[in-house]
């Protein structure tokens, strides 16, 4: 029983040193949106995570900014990424998406940010456990969490492959349609010519009798 509360209060500090900002936003076009997150401590781990889920060629530029206006990483025309710095000082770190190179096509962005610090719980040794097997069990607690994260990064994953597809198939589907109303209309201009033409011919026929 105490081994079963010592692993749950394990857990739930492995997860309150975590805190984290996961949103979907609408990324106009011409637009440029920024998010913020405070790091209180230094040397604390940042993670940033995006994805391109629909509109336009699933690419968007993006920029992450320190406390001091510097510049931690920068690119154009991505579809996703994930990355994981240290943060150098404390502060507000600013995380920024541009769609201004897109004139009429919206982005959907998925992102998180995440602040996680490294310290561990130094925990008091309980009656009836030796320290090696709180050790034990605190670095079982830990591996669960990273396995965690792995299959949450691999759900996001999958997650971007389906609604990429997803976009893709509508896009096909919206394509077709309008290819299968130009062809009707031009089948119907075509039939309508004929039988315009063949007219014309029979009443210039009826006139040379004439």
């Amino acid at each position: 029983m105490r081994l079963t509360l010592l692993a749950y209060g394990l857990l739930v500090y492995a997860f309150s040193l975590v805190s984290s900002t996961a949103l979907t936003y609408k990324l106009e076009p011409n637009e440029k949106a920024c998010f913020f997150t405070y790091v209180e401590q230094k040397g604390a781990k940042v993670a940033f995570y995006f994805a391109v889920q629909s509109g336009g060629s699933f690419d968007v530029d993006y920029s992450v900014t320190g406390p001091n206006e510097k510049i931690i990483m920068a690119n154009e025309k991505e579809r996703q990424g994930d990355f994981v710095f240290t943060a150098q000082e404390v502060g507000e770190y600013r995380a920024c998406f541009n769609n201004e190179m897109s004139t009429f096509a919206e982005k959907m962005v998925d992102f998180e940010i995440s602040v996680e610090n490294e310290s561990r719980a130094q925990l008091p040794s309980k009656k009836g456990s030796s320290p090696a097997q709180t050790s034990s069990l605190e670095e079982s607690i830990f591996k669960i969490s990273g396995q965690l994260s792995t299959i949450n990064r691999n759900q996001k994953y999958f997650r971007t492959r389906e609604n990429r597809n997803f976009s893709t198939v509508r896009s096909t589907e919206a394509r077709i349609f309008r290819f299968s109303v130009v062809e009707s209309a031009m089948m119907v201009a075509m039939a309508g010519l004929q039988v315009f033409v063949v007219r014309f011919f029979f009443q210039g026929a009826r006139k040379g009798y004439v």
